[in-house]
């Protein structure tokens, strides 16, 4: 379960964002108004959320999810792969290592970013992908083994991050979408296919018990219905414009 999440407010320089997607630059105000409604949705699930203010310098850095990786037993401090992004983590710091006790760094040579890491059960699966690299995530298997967890890398070649294209749900379950139907990292498990017209959705976020699908996909959200879950439509279309998805905006613990 859930209790808090830690997000941050975008900056004025958003529409300079990373992007590959090419779909249109980034309105600031439709932004401001998307991210507070995601802020709305954490509180109205009952987490506490601690706002951090934009930095303008630094055009991506209201994806919080990969410049910090956080759990019940400690916290990691990424390296991001980007190298625009790398000073994100210093505005970042003072924040996890006030609320946790156990601070971990990821150090060069390695990278990681943590949209590149999924967690199911006790497991972190780590994707390799141009943002994190198999250093970082040897790092990352060597720090969580410490805890009482265990990693393990996924092949990757195609998407921006894991989670891009594979979301754990809960039970076994998880979404996938492009390079990852049919991944032998994941056959054992229950696997729902996101449609190729809809694998924006395949980065939906399960929440205690609810599930947060991107607005608009309504394919992938009648498939998580039928599961039995709980869902709520969050427009997250500013956001996609930068490659941005629902988990990369909350860090959430």
């Amino acid at each position: 379960m859930f209790s808090r999440a830690i997000v941050r407010a975008p900056s004025t320089s958003i529409a300079q964002g990373l992007t590959s997607a090419n779909l249109g630059s980034v309105d600031y105000a439709r932004a401001c108004k998307q991210h507070q409604n995601y802020v709305d949705t954490l509180k109205q699930l009952g987490l506490e959320v601690i706002e951090l203010p934009a930095i303008n310098t630094f055009a991506d850095a209201v994806f919080v999810e990969d410049v910090a990786l956080v759990t019940p037993d400690f916290a990691v401090l990424t390296l991001p792969g980007a190298p625009t992004r790398q000073g994100e983590v210093e505005h970042m710091r003072p924040t996890i290592e006030s609320i946790f006790d156990v601070v971990e760094y990821i150090s060069a040579p390695g990278t990681l970013e943590a949209g590149d890491v999924m967690l199911a059960d006790k497991h972190f699966y780590i994707g390799l992908s141009d943002r994190t690299n198999q250093a970082g995530a040897d790092q990352l298997i060597e720090i969580v083994s410490r805890y009482g967890y265990s990693g393990s890398v996924v092949d990757m070649s195609e998407m921006l991050h894991l989670k891009t294209g594979v979301n754990f749900l809960d039970d076994n379950r998880y979404l996938v979408t492009g390079e990852f139907v049919d991944h032998p990292a994941f056959s054992e498990f229950d696997c729902i296919e996101v449609a190729q017209d809809e694998a924006y959705a395949a980065n939906s976020l399960y929440i205690n018990g609810t599930v947060l699908v991107p607005a608009g996909y309504t394919k992938t959200l009648k498939q998580i219905q039928a599961l039995g879950y709980t869902t709520i439509e969050v427009d997250t279309s500013e956001f996609r414009k930068i490659d941005g998805g629902l988990s990369c905006l909350s860090l959430r613990f």
